[in-house]
């Protein structure tokens, strides 16, 4: 199989959606000749953020999401501000915004591409230990968060049992395994 990349024809932005754009592109297959239109949704670049206190609970966040219209578990985690240019940078302010907790020690520990079919972003996953709860919760517009600690065993049944169920969350819990080996 050929390895070149889709020759691109050409692109139209079709749409402006606050946290996201929508473009189609004309592209050509450089094996087969095959021709056609995609629709691609271009966003910014994502962070999660595995927090862990002292004694190695997990700081968790519940939230209405209105994709799925329910309450839902995740980890703390947001889009990177277009100022910013260190996703680590975006992964601490989140993690205090979220949850008011601050980090010792942030470092990252993988990398995923949320739906290369068509997404343009990816998702930067970074683990914070020893966190630690400085001040207030400070939620974007429009988001309310309940925050709670859940230890090993309990994060480990809430996806076993269905209650986590958020793709990047389990992508960023994989993340925290291979590292812990």
């Amino acid at each position: 199989m050929n390895r070149e990349i889709w020759n691109k024809r050409g692109s139209t932005r079709v749409g402006n959606f606050r946290i996201f754009s929508v473009r189609l592109d004309r592209a050509v297959s450089p094996d087969t000749g095959y021709e056609n239109d995609f629709t691609i949704l271009e966003t910014v670049d994502w962070v999660n953020v595995v927090a862990l206190t002292a004694e190695g609970d997990f700081i968790l966040v519940r939230q209405f999401r209105h994709g799925t219209e329910e309450y839902t578990v995740e980890i703390p985690g947001g889009a990177i501000d277009p100022g910013d240019t260190d996703p680590a940078a975006s992964a601490v302010r989140e993690l205090e915004e979220e949850t008011g907790y601050i980090a010792e020690r942030i470092e990252p520990i993988g990398v995923v591409e949320p739906n290369p079919a068509f997404q343009t972003n990816r998702c930067y996953t970074f683990l914070a230990q020893d966190a630690r709860p400085v001040g207030t919760v400070r939620p974007d517009p429009g988001e309310e968060i309940e925050v709670f600690l859940a230890t090993p065993s309990q994060v480990d049944r809430m996806v076993r049992d269905g209650e986590i169920r958020h793709a990047l969350v389990i992508a960023a819990l994989f993340w925290l395994d291979r590292r812990r080996g």
